[in-house]
């Protein structure tokens, strides 16, 4: 299936690491042109540029994805660098875990504005592009919070729930104009985040997958590839679930 993606000019935010990282090699791999946005500048440039003297057309940019205002500034700057975005991956996230009336403002916010808004900003200044050019895809990853509740995880699963409501919602708006959009809901990953839980906590969580193990960040690439491709041309505002069985749709 190599070179399914050639012609594809793709933005992926959180790409310096964990998942975001192993979607760029993916894609990469599959022919596609990428422009990189991560807030960790050293390492997005570290990374990038490995990807590019291995032979990939790789621009970056630092940036922060909840400012509208410099998104659009972004993407602009990808669209001078690899040509306009035709596909969109919002892989940018952080883990917010409270009880409830623990949680503060400020925390509540900062998990909207990076898990939610982030991805809006993105998905806002590739849209016009895309319509104009009569087609492109929009990529959500969101995770199995989205679905299974899990106690002092508050509101990390009331954000993701959300992103799956803004794919379907944005998907019905933009799939007559030819611009797809769908999420991929990840389980347990060796990432860098679930490596900063503790260490009882992902002993038990894998002991209850029928997997009986976590995935690896190239599966869950696996699967953002395959929605990104013609392959996956049916697919509008759906959610896949790369989550060894721990969550069964």
């Amino acid at each position: 299936m190599a070179g399914r993606l050639e012609g594809k000019r793709v933005v992926v935010t959180g790409a310096a690491q964990g998942i975001g990282l192993a979607i760029a090699e993916a894609f990469l791999g599959e022919g596609a042109s990428l422009f990189l946005i991560d807030r960790d500048g050293d390492l997005l440039a570290s990374e990038a540029e490995r990807l590019r003297a291995a032979g990939g057309k790789v621009g970056y940019a630092t940036a922060d994805i909840t400012d509208a205002d410099a998104i659009e500034q972004t993407v602009a700057a990808a669209a001078r660098e690899i040509g306009q975005p035709n596909a969109l991956v919002n892989n940018a996230g952080v883990n917010v875990f409270f009880e409830p009336l623990k949680l503060s403002d400020a925390d509540w916010q900062r998990c909207f504005d990076i898990n939610l808004k982030g991805a809006w900003n993105c998905s806002k200044a590739v849209l016009p592009g895309m319509i104009a050019a009569g087609g492109g895809v929009i990529l959500n990853i969101a995770s199995t919070h989205a679905f299974t509740i899990i106690p002092h995880t508050f509101p990390y699963p009331v954000a993701k729930h959300a992103l799956l409501g803004m794919t379907k919602a944005l998907a019905r708006e933009v799939s007559s104009r030819g611009v797809r959009v769908n999420a991929v809901a990840p389980g347990p990953v060796n990432t860098p985040l679930v490596m900063e839980l503790s260490d009882d906590w992902r002993a038990a969580k894998k002991q209850q997958l029928p997997l009986g193990r976590f995935g690896e960040p190239e599966e869950v690439a696996a699967t953002v590839s395959f929605l990104a491709s013609p392959a996956a041309g049916l697919f509008v505002g759906q959610t896949l679930g790369p989550n060894s069985g721990d969550v069964m749709l």
